[in-house]
Parts: C-alpha cells; structure tokens; sequence
C-alpha cells in the first residue's frame, strides 16, 4: 500500500481528460461504493481514489497551508488515514464529504503546530485555480505593466485577509472557492448546518469585500 501512495499519490498527477482507469467490474458504482471495497480489502479500488482525488486534495492542502512540500506530505497523510479507516468506513454520506471531513481536521491540526513557523513557499489566492480557473470575487482586469505594482499589491493583500480570517472561515472559503463544493456539502465537513453555513460564509466574504474593497 504505501508503494501505491508513493508511486499513485505523489508522483505526477494524471490527466483528467484521459481519464482514470476504474477498478475491476467497477462501472456504475459511486465512490462510496468504491470506498465499501476497500474496506473489504480491494487494493486496486484504494489505488483508484488515490488517482482520482489526489489532485484535489494536494490543492486544498495548499491553500491551507501555502507550503508545496507540507501540501504533499498532507495529501498523502490524508490517504493514509483513508487507508487506516477503511474497516469503520460507513457509506451514509457522500465519500467525499468524509474525505474532507479527514482532510479538513488534518489541516487544523497542522495550522495549529505550524502556528509560528515561517511557510517555506507562498502562493497568492488571488490566482486562479488551475482546474476550475475561479478566484477570490475581486475585480479581474487586464493588467499593463503599470499596474504590475498594483497586481503584487492586492495579490498579497488577499492571501493576508483570507489566511487572517477565522479558522472555520477560512476553511469553508476554500473549501467553496477552490473546491467547488456546496452548502451542503460543506455543511456537513464542518458538522453545521446549511443555514450556519451560510452565514459562516456570508460573514467571511463581507469581511473579505471590505477589507479589500481599494482593490475591487
């Protein structure tokens, strides 16, 4: 197995147009129905999430930490820790929203004993995801080279407010920004419910907007 996360989970990621090879006898199913056979013990099915959602959680680890190599080494504790729970695994929710639910706990938990530490390598949260092309709601513009000072200003501004807001903010606003996830989905990683979610959102969004706002 950890010859499959070495060589599946941090080697170069596969191209989602072509596709990801399902486990034997496997079309049809949901990953929650995947994940049920890992449980019962299906290495290849565990390889094929690997595939599928290492991507996406190397991103979200970046985002939250804005250190490549702690992102990597995150991702790859995160599926270990898919790995380790495969025999308690239930499918009464969407398998992705356990997933993160992991992931998102990993995060905390690595912001906290990272409190102090200095990040070896910082990213703007203004750039574009790289697969979904979405951005923090702040103006996008076409940029001369006069405003180049400008576009590094609000660049490190943004990855100031987002990473100073409040935890669970900061959570759910990468989780909805970069994720594309819902409410709901949402909702159910940080154990709220839809409407706090909302609000949880709402109220970081307004934070970001006026605190930014010289920049819209």
């Amino acid at each position: 197995m950890d010859g499959m996360l070495a060589m599946g989970a941090l080697g170069s990621p596969p191209k989602r147009e072509a596709g990801i090879p399902l486990p034997g006898n496997a079309e049809g199913l949901t990953d929650a129905d995947i994940m049920l056979r890992v449980k019962a013990g299906d290495e290849s099915a565990f390889a094929y999430l690997v595939q599928k959602y290492r991507r996406a959680m190397v991103n979200f680890m970046f985002r939250m930490s804005h250190n490549a190599a702690a992102a990597e080494d995150l991702a790859q504790e995160v599926f270990l820790r898919v790995y380790r729970s495969r025999s308690g695994y239930e499918a009464s929710a969407k398998f992705t929203t356990w997933l993160y639910r992991i992931a998102t706990n990993l995060a905390v938990n690595h912001a906290r004993d990272t409190r102090h530490e200095r990040p070896q390598a910082m990213v703007s949260l203004d750039e574009p995801d790289e697969e979904t092309g979405t951005t923090l709601e702040v103006a996008d513009r076409s940029l001369t080279a006069e405003q180049a000072i400008l576009r590094r200003e609000r660049m490190e501004a943004i990855r100031k407010k987002v990473q100073a807001l409040p935890e669970r903010q900061r959570m759910a606003v990468v989780m909805h920004k970069y994720q594309q996830m819902d409410y709901r989905q949402i909702a159910e990683v940080l154990k709220l419910s839809e409407s706090a979610t909302k609000s949880l959102l709402f109220r970081a969004y307004e934070t970001l907007r006026e605190q930014l706002k010289e920049f819209v």
